[in-house]
């Protein structure tokens, strides 16, 4: 094709002075708009995977919380919720907010007494607990987040105290349920969870808090999709014959979700437009270059060279400019974000100096390609780039050869 070949040549042929930086200043800001963008997006589709897999899989999906009486014969009740669609598993649980006390030092903690032998049907919990399962926790013993423990000085094997809010009591300012336990794991994930979880068997609870076997305060429920938690819960909820508070991941880190879907709008509209920007600087470098190739647009006229012939010419060198970023910006992305973690490790280390330590659910820079997000990356430049040497292509079309070639 004759546009593609003249292209070609132009592209070839040495550009000089403020043309030349130009034209090579609007392919490098493509070239790092689009590397920057692939990196970020990257970054979002990490966090938003590790808070599926690592966060969703400890936190209850669903939660059915008896408000005032306790949840009777819940083993009729978690049969219940299996059976209802959309329903993974179910288990029952007692949560209390308490104290641990340790030498005199106090920590606020979620208290939460599982079944020890179905709650990995809910939780992933146990992976995060080192050195210890679940299925082997016994009465009166606690597995602690680990920064709980950090800050009591508390080491597997202590006997320490919780202090557990009394509910039948008459009065607020009575004193609180207390039970002697002994530590014998902790949860290491990272985050707030590490600050406020304590682990303890379904029974040890029931007995300071004099509940029977048959009783619990809440019933969880694992779904199969996370993301229509809330709507499975309010239809199996339905099902339940008790007074029940409905509650759903979404209330306790909807937030942070939301907050990353945020940010990958901002982030993708906000680096857009630095692309766009750099795609539109091929307006005046390629309005440069056809000033300076006049003389030989004026001979291909002569020589019976069609308009649309010169327009796709000069149209095909913005965007082969632009083709040229892309190319090499989406590569240079790609290798960034394949080795994003490690990097973020190396430059950091795992010490204090981590900006993630103990204040996300991860310690680490999460990092995930997703194809589809580099071709749409692609697509959009190059549209870009395409309008941008519209107006170009143009004015090369309403060259005069007669004022161009008789001025010579």
């Amino acid at each position: 094709m004759l546009s593609l070949f003249l292209s070609k040549r132009f592209s070839q042929s040495r550009q000089k002075g403020f043309a030349s930086i130009l034209n090579k200043a609007s392919t490098i800001g493509v070239l790092l708009g689009v590397s920057v963008l692939i990196v970020a997006l990257s970054v979002i589709n990490g966090f938003e995977e590790q808070l599926e897999k690592r966060l969703l899989s400890v936190v209850s999906h669903v939660t059915y919380d008896a408000p005032y009486d306790p949840i009777n014969d819940w083993q009729s009740k978690v049969n219940i919720l299996k059976q209802q669609q959309g329903v993974l598993a179910a288990v029952p649980e007692i949560n209390v907010t308490g104290m641990v006390q340790f030498k005199g030092k106090l920590k606020a903690a979620q208290i939460k007494g599982l079944d020890t032998q179905s709650h990995e049907n809910v939780s992933g919990v146990g992976e995060f607990v080192k050195d210890f399962s679940i299925k082997n926790l016994a009465q009166n013993e606690v597995i602690l987040g680990a920064q709980i423990a950090e800050s009591l000085n508390l080491s597997i094997g202590d006997r320490f105290t919780l202090l557990i809010a009394n509910k039948n009591a008459k009065s607020m300012l009575s004193a609180p349920k207390r039970l002697n336990v002994t530590l014998v794991g902790l949860v290491k994930m990272g985050g707030p969870i590490d600050q406020s979880m304590a682990l303890i068997s379904l029974d040890s609870l029931q007995s300071v808090l004099n509940l029977k076997p048959h009783q619990v305060t809440s019933l969880r429920v694992k779904v199969s999709d996370v993301f229509e938690a809330h709507n499975i819960a309010m239809s199996a909820g339905r099902n339940l014959p008790d007074l029940v508070y409905v509650n759903s991941w979404f209330r306790t880190q909807g937030s942070l979700y939301q907050d990353i879907q945020m940010v990958r709008t901002i982030v993708f509209i906000v680096v857009i437009l630095i692309i766009a920007v750099a795609s539109f600087n091929i307006v005046s470098s390629m309005v440069m270059e056809v000033k300076d190739k006049q003389s030989d647009i004026a001979i291909l006229k002569t020589m019976g060279t069609k308009d649309s012939t010169i327009f796709s010419t000069f149209a095909f060198k913005g965007v082969g400019n632009a083709l040229l970023g892309s190319l090499v910006g989406s590569a240079l992305g790609v290798v960034i974000s394949l080795n994003l973690p490690g990097l973020f490790v190396w430059f950091y280390g795992e010490g204090s100096q981590n900006p993630l330590s103990g204040v996300y659910f991860v310690e680490f820079l999460p990092s995930k390609l997703i194809w589809t997000d580099i071709a749409i990356t692609l697509g959009v430049t190059l549209i870009l780039a395409l309008l941008a040497s519209i107006y170009p292509a143009w004015q090369a079309t309403k060259t005069d050869p007669a004022k161009v070639l008789g001025n010579g």
